[in-house]
């Protein structure tokens, strides 16, 4: 566990870049194997749509990457967060709480008040307009919806107080996990459900994206599937039965134009 910690607590931004094109690349490759779908779409052109709203991402994250150090170097100064409360452990103990609260409130919160809250969900919306779920649809946030995800994470550090290394270490595991449960692959059905009682796994997250309500307010882990079991908000659909996308915006600009996704948060309309 020690050369883990040193080595996230000196991770660089190549190598945090080499584990998001890494991640993208291994499911890529197997996703070619063994799909789930065969879709009749143009692979390298949505590809090149989700990765420009991948780099968009990026941009945010390095921008206001100092308010993430603040935050973490002030709930270690100040002994701050539920971290700090728990009687003492062994590191694998305390990493393992650690990741539970920033998966809890940097993922599963940010991504349930984002289907709450109208206004958020404009630019969570973009999403979900992905007729063609891969592994490159994980990265797929609009500026908007990724500032949103930055600001949740910040609220998890100061809650959670966790170190830098920690966060690096969630953020790390949080991008790889969320693109193997975006790929468009086929696992065992048994392997599947079992995976899903600990983690989020491909065929339960496909179901956040089936196409009307209620599933797409349904499944809303990131990491950990355990949250979506507490607060009630599991659910199933054979993945035969699933229709990506978001039924108010079906028509293929909202899906495959770049500048009008970008503007779909200021546009009139309801959920």
């Amino acid at each position: 566990m020690e050369s883990l910690i040193n080595y996230f607590e000196n991770i660089s931004s190549l190598h945090r870049g080499l584990i998001l094109a890494g991640g993208i690349t291994l499911f890529w490759i197997i996703e070619n194997l063994s799909p789930l779908h065969s879709f009749r779409y143009k692979k390298w052109n949505h590809a090149g749509i989700n990765i420009f709203f991948t780099i968009t991402t990026l941009i945010v994250n390095f921008t206001l990457a100092g308010l993430l150090l603040w935050s973490a170097n002030f709930a270690y100064t100040n002994n701050w967060g539920l971290l700090n409360f728990i009687p003492e452990m062994p590191v694998f103990g305390y990493t393992l709480i650690g990741l539970l609260l920033l998966d809890l409130v940097g993922a599963y919160f940010a991504h349930w008040i984002q289907h709450r809250i109208p206004f958020l969900w404009r630019f969570h919306i973009i999403h979900h307009t992905d007729p063609y779920i891969d592994t490159t649809t994980a990265n797929r946030h609009h500026p908007g919806e990724s500032i949103i995800r930055f600001l949740c994470t910040i609220l998890a550090i100061l809650i959670a107080g966790t170190p830098m290394w920690l966060v690096f270490l969630y953020q790390s595991l949080s991008v790889v996990f969320s693109q193997f449960n975006h790929a468009n692959i086929q696992l065992p059905k048994k392997l599947d459900d079992l995976i899903s009682y600990f983690i989020v796994s491909p065929d339960m997250h496909k179901v956040h994206h089936h196409y009307v309500l209620p599933y797409t307010d349904t499944n809303y882990g990131n990491i950990f599937s355990i949250w979506d079991r507490i607060f009630g908000t599991f659910s199933k659909l054979p993945n035969s039965e699933i229709v990506y996308g978001v039924d108010t915006h079906q028509k293929t600009q909202y899906h495959s134009d770049i500048v009008t996704m970008l503007k779909i948060p200021f546009k009139n309309f309801k959920k």
